[in-house]
This record gives C-alpha cells, sequence and structure tokens, in this order.
C-alpha cells in the first residue's frame, strides 16, 4: 500500500478526472478499504477540497466546486499538454477567449519545473499551426458552462442570435463541443425543435445550467464533428461533388482531409477522394496540404481552377 501522502495525491488526482466515483470502485482503484477511503476523504476536506459524499449501497464521492479553487494535480505529461494547449490557444485559429488563455499560461509557466518548461518548449517549436484571420470572441463562461454541462449530461439554456439577428430562447442537451476553424460549434438535441442542432457559440448569451440530466443519444453516424462539417456544407448552399485519384496512402491522407472528405484506399500507394463542397477553394486547399501528386476523375470547375492558381504561382515564382 502506498504511503498515506502519496494516496491521498492519487486519490485527489482520481476525484479531478471522473464526474462521480461510486465508493466501492474508488476504494478498489486505491487498493484500500472503504475505511481507509473515508479517513482519506476526511484529509481532502481538512486541506480545502469540497467533497460530496452520498450513503447507502449506491453511495460515492464527487468533487464539488468550492468557495475558492484548491491547487489542481497534474502529472508530468498533464502539465506538458496544458502548457501546448494554452500556447496554441493564445494564438492563430484558436485564439477565441480573449486574453484568458495568455493569463493562465503566465500562471502555470511560473510554477512548472525548468525541466518541464523545456519539454514544452520542445513541443512547440516542433509544432506547426496555421494562422487564420481574427476569430470572434467566445466568453470563457459561456465556454465553461456549456463543456460541464457535455460532461455532466445536464441540460443548459441560452439565448441564441442567427444570422439574420433574430434572437430565440433555447433548451437543449449538450452532447460535444467543436471546433473548426475559427469558431467552436455546440453539437446538442434541441428540446423544442425534438431534434439535433449545432451552434455557434459566439451567438449565444444568457446560458444557464440546469440539474435536470439526461440519457446521452447517438449522435448521427456517431461523430460530432462530422455533422457539424455536413451541416455546414448544407448551410452554404448547393455542393458540388468532386472526385480524386490521389498518388499517397489513404493513412496519409486522411489526417489531412478530416471531415471534409472520405478517403478510400485503392492500393498501398493510392487512394481515392471524394468531397463535397460549395466552395472549390477548399478543395484546392486541401489537395495542396496532401503534398502528394492527383488526378481529378470528376468536376472540371476544379480543374480550370486549380490549372489558373498553377499560373499564378508559377509565375509568381519568378517575380524576385
Amino acid at each position: 500500500m502506498a504511503n498515506t501522502s502519496s494516496r491521498t495525491l492519487r486519490l485527489l488526482t482520481l476525484l479531478q478526472t471522473h464526474r462521480y466515483w461510486p465508493g466501492a470502485e474508488l476504494a478498489d482503484r486505491l487498493g484500500v478499504t472503504d475505511r481507509t477511503l473515508r479517513r482519506d476523504i476526511g484529509r481532502l476536506r481538512e486541506l480545502g477540497y469540497p467533497v460530496n459524499s452520498a450513503r447507502g449501497t449506491e453511495g460515492g464521492y464527487q468533487l464539488a466546486a468550492g468557495a475558492t479553487m484548491p491547487p489542481l494535480v497534474v502529472d508530468e505529461e498533464e502539465a506538458v499538454a496544458i502548457v501546448t494547449a494554452l500556447r496554441s490557444a493564445t494564438q492563430g485559429a484558436a485564439a477565441v477567449l480573449g486574453d484568458a488563455p495568455i493569463r493562465a499560461l503566465a500562471k502555470v509557466m511560473q510554477v512548472l519545473p525548468k525541466s518541464l518548461r523545456k519539454r514544452a518548449e520542445a513541443v512547440r517549436q516542433a509544432t506547426a499551426a496555421p494562422v487564420w484571420a481574427e476569430a470572434p470572441a467566445v466568453d470563457v463562461d459561456l465556454l465553461t458552462t456549456v463543456a460541464q454541462g457535455c460532461r455532466d449530461e445536464v441540460r443548459i439554456t441560452f439565448s441564441y442570435t442567427a444570422a439574420d439577428g433574430e434572437i430565440t430562447e433555447r433548451r437543449v442537451e449538450p452532447h460535444n463541443l467543436v471546433p473548426i476553424g475559427r469558431r467552436w460549434y455546440l453539437v446538442c438535441w434541441d428540446l423544442v425543435r425534438q431534434d439535433w442542432r449545432n451552434f455557434r457559440l459566439d451567438r449565444m448569451s444568457g446560458q444557464q445550467a440546469t440539474t435536470i440530466p439526461f440519457r446521452r443519444r447517438e449522435i448521427p453516424n456517431g461523430d460530432a464533428a462530422a455533422y457539424v462539417s455536413k451541416s455546414l456544407r448544407r448551410d452554404h448552399g448547393p455542393a458540388t461533388e468532386v472526385v480524386v485519384t490521389v498518388f499517397a496512402v489513404a493513412d496519409v491522407v486522411r489526417p489531412e482531409i478530416g471531415t471534409w472528405g472520405t478517403v478510400t484506399e485503392i492500393d498501398d500507394s493510392t487512394c481515392r477522394l471524394v468531397m463535397r463542397t460549395s466552395d472549390l477553394r477548399w478543395c484546392a486547399f486541401g489537395l495542396g496540404a496532401i503534398g502528394a501528386d492527383f488526378r481529378i476523375e470528376e468536376s472540371d470547375e476544379l480543374a480550370v481552377l486549380i490549372a489558373e492558381w498553377g499560373g499564378r504561382f508559377s509565375r509568381s515564382s519568378h517575380l524576385r
């Protein structure tokens, strides 16, 4: 059995990574008796960590929100991940949270050991992220309320401003947050429309979390990101289907295309790529990002567009 201090830290880590722990399961994970678990829970409470408990055969423990935020306990890998994510959130396409990531990053870096700072810096230097235009701001309280609603599986309410300026009140079961391009989207079940919807977070306001739980439903096709991508393509007008043979391994092409296309393996060095879009420029961007030769099978319009771009790039490369 681990000593009391290390066991208490292990207990705190488990409580921070799970919404609710049945007492028997938590004791089993720690390798202690129920009586020892209760003593360890008592130590955490003495240190200022608000731990709620439920009695009975189905009883368990849950780390609750307190008047002040006690220290978080993270391991080395989690610390590096936090710093890397915060750095990404301060620049480029993810810069939608104002200066909150910058302030958080400064606090984390202040207490990070030198060895971990070096590891985090190495990850940053080895990572290339595209720089986009200014992203619409998302309120931090809104983002956290929605994220907690997804995690805790409780209904939320909010006001939504549509593209035409119409404001409606929404009651939803939040399922997933999906970042696409420069925006965040919420995939949820709309209780009034009785159907799946996705909402842009920068158009939401007046959010409130309820205490009403819901049973998680199956998202269409089981993929929240694909659902939002399909919805966005549908909302931007009639789509054109593009079929391309790419002379590269399918597993190399899929990460570059993401949810914007379907990749099917032809053989060990060739695959078939099908994309549907209302803006052929995105197809051209995607094909350029793959970094492999390709042959356009269907879409004369895309072939013309790429030929025009190719000529312009070729001419521009000689203008020095």
